[in-house]
């Protein structure tokens, strides 16, 4: 059913402006959600899930609907996750940290360092967007990790919509509360794009299957 093109009476913004604000709805209700830190990849995760479902069947992006949909998918594996991201960002810091205290062989490991932490933060979008991430973490970041070598556009597109994000926070703070749902965006974007591509796994069930 084509979408209309044209404002309800009554409607604030029109279809086209609404997806703009149902992003940053979402952005500021996955920042809050974030703010355990260890609830950061799931709050990401959902965030991807809801806008697909925003996408692909105009359902209307409200802060309770996101938080049922958080709080209905959320379990152990979840927390795991975000642990695991709190303890590799923590080893970032403490290697950049050690770097520009006068580590001999910084002007070589700065670049390094951050090349690595950038291909982490596309790595771990990635598996955000992944519907694997509602099931298991670890096939997700694995899926993510095929996908951030097999498909480098996309993997430049994400790293340009965090470099674009790290600017905008750091420019004007109040931003980073919002910047998680372009975020997500970019990430479902880049996901949806890539769809049709087959995942190592999915290869081998295809090929065992036409033995």
């Amino acid at each position: 059913m084509p979408h209309a093109t044209t404002r309800e009476p009554g409607e604030l913004v029109g279809p086209r402006f609404a997806l703009f604000s149902d992003v940053l709805l979402l952005g500021l209700s996955t920042a809050v959600a974030c703010l355990p830190v260890l609830t950061a990849p799931a709050a990401m995760s959902t965030a991807c899930a809801v806008l697909e479902r925003r996408v692909r069947h105009d359902e209307t992006v409200t802060v309770t609907g996101y938080f049922r949909a958080l709080r209905a998918r959320l379990r152990t594996g979840d927390l795991l996750a975000g642990a695991a991201v709190v303890a590799g960002g923590a080893l970032v810091l403490f290697n950049a940290l050690v770097a520009g205290a006068g580590l001999p062989g910084a002007a070589v490991f700065r670049p390094a360092l951050l090349a690595a932490g950038a291909l982490l933060a596309v790595v771990l979008l990635r598996a955000c967007a992944r519907p694997e991430s509602a099931i298991s973490w670890r096939q997700a970041a694995r899926a993510a990790a095929y996908e951030t070598v097999r498909a480098p556009r996309g993997s430049v597109v994400l790293l340009l919509a965090v470099a674009t994000a790290a600017v905008c926070a750091w420019a004007y703070p109040p931003l980073a509360l919002l910047v998680p749902g372009p975020l997500a965006l970019a990430a479902r974007a880049v996901e949806h794009s890539g769809a049709g591509s087959a995942t190592p796994e999915h290869s081998r069930t295809t090929t065992e299957r036409h033995r």
